[in-house]
């Protein structure tokens, strides 16, 4: 990407290989990745298992998040899946899960079964004993099935397993190569008619680094420009709406593997960022 970023310091970039050479190397290396990864994780490990942990203090935002995102996938599932899905078995893939958030308060009321992937393992624990069946309130049979405690750099999921692959609050974690390789083998886990979404908070332009946990907020452009790379196509983007103004916006988009039939896009003022970043 051409476009200038900037870091949490205020060090500016040409471009966005100017910052990952800075971070990982020219070529990529190996330890420095490593490096970048185990520090994005270890920030993690020092936060609480609780709502207002994993939102970074912004607990806040839970309601309208759930919200703004069971409007958007309820929308999906009736235009991708006959009568929105309700006959059939569906499965999603809840990625950067933290504790079980988004789980428990929106997927496993639309998929029969859900599967957890964070590499944080305390968080993973409290999303366990948070789904466990005793302690959900989703309809008989939707359950949490698998736990897995998994970057999202290493993880390949079993081919056609999934409808949904939801991943929030986490793709800013990937250097842009793992990035694309990660949708690259996620793919293969989507059923036919299946989908990504990805909700992710967005820059006003070009990047911004965060280097205290270790992530990068892109822009949309920036975003776009990885879709393209991963083979990925935009069925439909949605901006969230009811979030404190200091807080970067935020955008849901639904990705497909196939070319759809109508792009869906919905435009909207874009808004000053301040220098909130929710995690």
């Amino acid at each position: 990407m051409e476009v200038a970023g900037s870091d949490s310091d205020g060090k500016e970039f040409k471009n966005a290989q100017e910052m990952w050479r800075e971070q990982i190397g020219p070529e990529g290396e190996e330890h420095k990745k490593t490096q970048w990864y185990r520090e994005g994780v270890a920030y993690w490990e020092g936060v609480a298992a609780s709502v207002e942990g994993v939102l970074g203090g912004f607990g806040c935002v839970n309601e309208a998040d759930i919200k703004g995102s069971e409007a958007f996938l309820s929308t999906l599932l009736h235009e991708r899946f006959q009568n929105g899905g309700k006959s059939q078995h569906l499965v999603a893939l809840d990625c950067g899960s933290g504790i079980g958030r988004i789980t428990k308060n929106l997927l496993i009321r639309y998929f029969k079964e859900v599967d957890l992937l964070e590499p944080v393992s305390h968080f993973l624990d409290a999303a366990r004993e948070s789904l466990s069946l005793e302690n959900h309130t989703a309809p008989d049979m939707n359950k949490a099935t698998n736990f897995y405690c998994i970057p999202l750099q290493e993880f390949t999921p079993d081919a056609g397993r999934y409808d949904v692959i939801w991943v929030q609050w986490c793709i800013g974690h990937l250097t842009d190569d793992d990035f694309v390789s990660f949708f690259k083998r996620a793919k293969v886990g989507l059923k036919p008619g299946g989908f990504f979404v990805l909700k992710e908070n967005i820059a006003r332009s070009g990047f911004i680094l965060d280097k205290e946990d270790r992530s990068v907020t892109r822009s949309d452009l920036y975003f776009k420009e990885l879709f393209r790379k991963c083979g990925l196509h935009l069925y439909k983007t949605k901006d969230q709406k009811g979030l404190p103004q200091e807080l970067f916006a935020v955008k849901m988009y639904a990705l497909t593997t196939d070319v759809p039939k109508k792009v869906h896009n919905t435009r909207s003022k874009i808004k000053a960022n301040r220098p909130g970043i929710i995690k």
